[in-house]
C-alpha cells in the first residue's frame, strides 16, 4: 500500500531523477527516509564521469554504513525513482536497510529500452527481492510510472 508519504518521496526522487538529467546524467533519483519519514539523506545519479558505480542507492547504501547503527538502517525506507540495480540490490542487503519503494520496476525498464532500440545493458536486469530476499519491497508505482518513463526517453534523445 502506498501512502501519502511515500507519495511525497516518490515525488522527490523524480525532482532528483531530473536534476541528474540536467547535469547530463541518466535520471535516477533516491531518498532515504527515517522511521518518521524525515529525509536522512538523498542523491542523484553521477555516472556521467565514467563511473557506472555512481547510483544514488549505492550512494544512500554507503552513507547508511557510516552514519547508523544497524537497528536505525533496518527502520529506515528507500524512495527511488526506479527499481534496484542487482549492485544496489546487494548494497542494500549488506547494509540491512529497511523497505524499498520504487517508481518503475528493472522490467519495465529493460522492455523501454527494447522498444527504443537499445542494447542490454551489462548486468541483467534481476528484481531486487531475486537479489536480496528478506527486503520488502513496494513498486512500481503506476501513478508515477509515466514520468519516469518520459524522463529516461529524453535522456537517450539527449545522447543520440
Amino acid at each position: 500500500m502506498i501512502t501519502t508519504q511515500d507519495r511525497h518521496h516518490l515525488g522527490r526522487c523524480l525532482e532528483l531523477a531530473r536534476l541528474a538529467l540536467d547535469h547530463g546524467d541518466e535520471p535516477f533519483g533516491s531518498v532515504l527516509a527515517g522511521p518518521d519519514g524525515e529525509v536522512l539523506f538523498e542523491d542523484r545519479n553521477r555516472i556521467a564521469g565514467g563511473d557506472a558505480t555512481q547510483h544514488p542507492e549505492f550512494a544512500i547504501a554507503r552513507w547508511a554504513a557510516e552514519h547508523l547503527t544497524p537497528a536505525q538502517r533496518a527502520a529506515c525506507t528507500v524512495y527511488t525513482s526506479g527499481e534496484h540495480c542487482p549492485m544496489c540490490s546487494a548494497a542494500h542487503g549488506w547494509v540491512g536497510l529497511g523497505r524499498i519503494v520504487y517508481v518503475a520496476s528493472a522490467a519495465q525498464y529493460a522492455r523501454w529500452m527494447q522498444e527504443w532500440g537499445q542494447a542490454p545493458g551489462p548486468v541483467k536486469a534481476l528484481s531486487i527481492n531475486e537479489v536480496a530476499p528478506d527486503i520488502a519491497v513496494t513498486g512500481p508505482v503506476s501513478e508515477f510510472t509515466e514520468q519516469i518513463k518520459n524522463l529516461h526517453h529524453q535522456s537517450l534523445q539527449r545522447r543520440r
